[in-house]
Formats: C-alpha cells, sequence, structure tokens
C-alpha cells in the first residue's frame, strides 16, 4: 500500500522529488546528531532515521562530510532567514529593529534544544574544521552586521561612539549566547519565556531611556506567542 508522503511524493516532477527526499535527510541528520552526537552520527544512523536505505542517503548527498555540510548550511539558511524577516518587519526604529533582532534568536523554529543542541555540536567542530568555520562566520557575521547597524543607529554613529555600540553589540550577542546554553543545559526548568525575560531586562538596563518601548515590543512577542 502507498503511503501518504510516497503519494505525496508521486504526483511532483523529479527535481521536486529529489529536493524533498534530500530535505528529510538532513531533518533526519539533525535528529541523529541530537540522538546519538556528532561523532556517532554516520550514514547508516541518518539512514535509519529516514527510513530509507544507506544507499539512498548517498545518492543524494555521496559522503557523510558533504551531508554534514548541507546540514550545517540548512540550518544557517533558515537562521538567517528568521532574523532577516524580523528585521524586515519590523519599523524603521532602531529600538524596534534591536527587539526585532533579538526576539527572532527565540522564535521556536530556531530556539529548541533539538536545533541548539546540532548547533553546538558544528561549533565544537568548526575550530578544526575550515568550511564549518565559513559557514558559521558568515553567518554570525551578517547577523552581527545588522545588529551593529541598529545600535550605531541608537547610540551615534560617529567615531567618538564605535567603542560604545561595538561593545553593546558584543554584549547583546554574548547574552543571547548565554540564554541559548542555558536552554539547552537546563531544559527541564529554564524556558524561552525565561531568555526572553531576561532579555527584555537586560536590554532595559542597556538603553534605559527606551525601556518603556522595549517592554511594549516584548509583549508584542508574549501575544503572539501564546
Amino acid at each position: 500500500m502507498i503511503d501518504a508522503r510516497q503519494k505525496e511524493m508521486s504526483g511532483r516532477s523529479r527535481a521536486a522529488q529529489r529536493a524533498i527526499r534530500r530535505e528529510q535527510i538532513i531533518e533526519s541528520t539533525i535528529r541523529s546528531i541530537n540522538k546519538v552526537g556528532f561523532a556517532e552520527t554516520t550514514l547508516a544512523t541518518v539512514a535509519k532515521e529516514a527510513g530509507v536505505s544507506q544507499a539512498g542517503v548517498v545518492f543524494h548527498f555521496k559522503t557523510k562530510n558533504a551531508l554534514l555540510i548541507e546540514t550545517l548550511r540548512h540550518l544557517s539558511d533558515a537562521y538567517n532567514e528568521s532574523w532577516s524577516s524580523a528585521l524586515a518587519a519590523a519599523s524603521d526604529d532602531p529600538v524596534q529593529r534591536i527587539c526585532a533582532l533579538v526576539a527572532a534568536d527565540f522564535r521556536p523554529s530556531i530556539c529548541n534544544r533539538r536545533i541548539i543542541s546540532v548547533w553546538y555540536a558544528f561549533w565544537g567542530e568548526a575550530k578544526s574544521r575550515p568550511t564549518y568555520m565559513k559557514i558559521c562566520g558568515a553567518s554570525d557575521k551578517a547577523r552581527a552586521d545588522a545588529m551593529r547597524v541598529e545600535c550605531a543607529r541608537l547610540i551615534g554613529g560617529g567615531a567618538e561612539n564605535e567603542q560604545e555600540w561595538s561593545d553593546t553589540v558584543d554584549l547583546i550577542d554574548g547574552l543571547i549566547n548565554g540564554m541559548w546554553l542555558q536552554l539547552l543545559l537546563d531544559y527541564a526548568t529554564f524556558k524561552r519565556s525565561d531568555a526572553l525575560r531576561i532579555m527584555q531586562s537586560q536590554l532595559q538596563r542597556v538603553f534605559p531611556d527606551h525601556a518603556d518601548m522595549i517592554a511594549h515590543e516584548f509583549e508584542k512577542v508574549k501575544v503572539r506567542s501564546a
């Protein structure tokens, strides 16, 4: 009997079927890394998660290294789409845009234990793997540059303020990284709502003149998440 997935696939072009199958295998790679870790993830564990033969995985990705690189690109593309779409939806006010960038890092699709654990697995490998470092570095730089623009606009973009807004970007991004790590390590009691609450309070301390607007922006995030 043909199951629902097979029926869906049968009505698509070969190119579309291949794209869908590749995405399924990438998602299975994410599940494998989350379950057994980076080192223990193999073409066999991915094939088992995907419900396909190991030859099927090889057909689409050739090697484990190629599969892992595409998985990292998949994560990076999803992350970049998340923050860039949040920025596109925000007004021109730098406070709202800073809040939008921060809140985007805690969207459920981006900020969940499964995805965070896989990000940390790749970050752990990036130092010794130039390709991983390049992909991670490009993603981190694009996001940091976006935050840098808004902090410079809010604080003042002159050379005399450069150190202040540069330090502010590092502080905000460091706080976000800390919240992600806390969500990974203390997933039983520490929730995304806790992370958002802490980020709101810390942004209000960094930008005390804009505390009310920051509270308003984070309240909108809570309403959307409810």
